[in-house]
């Protein structure tokens, strides 16, 4: 058997087509989308993803404001002007690019943002409105993993999904969002024994911990749906996920590459959130 690719860029171009449609019928009735994104430090990997983040927002005609301060922002200073941007009208979306400098507590950080401008969808209350049910912002990894799941048409009532990692950005808010679609849901990490008896059982599988290899094709239960969500480098230094592609794809029914795959997704999710919060905030 041969994987069916889940192309996550042509999935993001349908995808950011529709939110640059909506976004300027918005516009026209008086509120143009804005997005805020703040980068503390030089980072590389963070001013490349910034980069990324602003373009995406001109291209789907937002309004974008980019703030970058050196890494010895005190955090009293930053804390100041995310409340600004709170108060600011023309945005919607407020961003903290992670990770920041270490004498800046991200959790006080994340919880300064407003919750009608967390499209990030990391606050504490933003996580107890997605534990409810209810209408909140969706953290944006997750919130695209399930956009593809759900382009292939696999109805995943019934089904035994396997999330591998348990962070508060990815492997949390997936399983929550699998439950939300009625799969029965396994969510395995770094202590769990024998991670492999819980994946071949899996109908699907969700890989979210950044180490290579970390899903191999003995692990995978033949036709699975894999998702991999994992950024790594090999050994000549080429971007791979926490699956090994070559042998998964000729066991797996459907599966996402890296790049091209979970990637993309990220940063749609994050302006359809933005959007979100802009047609909520219009009168």
């Amino acid at each position: 058997m041969t994987a069916r690719l889940i192309n996550g860029t042509e999935l993001s171009r349908h995808l950011r087509t529709e939110i640059a449609a909506r976004a300027a019928a918005l516009a026209q009735q008086g509120t143009r989308p804005g997005l805020a994104v703040i980068l503390v430090g030089d980072d590389p990997a963070s001013q490349v993803y910034v980069r990324n983040k602003v373009k995406a927002c001109a291209d789907a005609g937002f309004h974008s404001v980019m703030q970058k301060y050196d890494a010895s922002l005190p955090e009293a200073e930053l804390l100041a002007r995310i409340e600004a941007l709170n108060a600011d009208p023309a945005i919607h979306g407020i961003l903290v690019q992670m990770p920041l400098p270490r004498h800046i507590d991200p959790h006080k950080v994340i919880e300064t943002i407003s919750t009608e401008k967390d499209v990030d969808g990391y606050s504490v209350r933003s996580a107890g409105e997605l534990l409810a049910g209810l209408d909140g912002f969706r953290p944006c990894t997750p919130y695209g993993c399930m956009k593809l799941i759900e382009s292939t048409g696999y109805d995943l009532r019934g089904k035994h999904a396997v999330v591998i990692g348990r962070s508060n950005t990815v492997g949390k808010p997936m399983a929550l969002l699998l439950l939300q679609a009625n799969a029965t849901v396994t969510v395995c990490h770094s202590a769990t024994p024998d991670l492999a008896r819980h994946t071949r059982e899996a109908d699907v599988v969700v890989a979210a911990v950044g180490r290579r290899n970390t899903l191999t094709a003995d692990m995978v239960k033949p036709g699975a749906l894999v998702i991999d969500v994992g950024i790594n480098r090999d050994e000549a230094g080429k971007l791979c996920g926490d699956v090994d592609f070559a042998g998964v794809s000729q066991v797996a029914g459907w599966i996402t590459p890296v790049p091209g795959g979970v990637g993309p997704m990220t940063i749609t999710m994050l302006l359809a959130n933005t959007l979100q919060s802009a047609q909520r905030a219009y009168p």
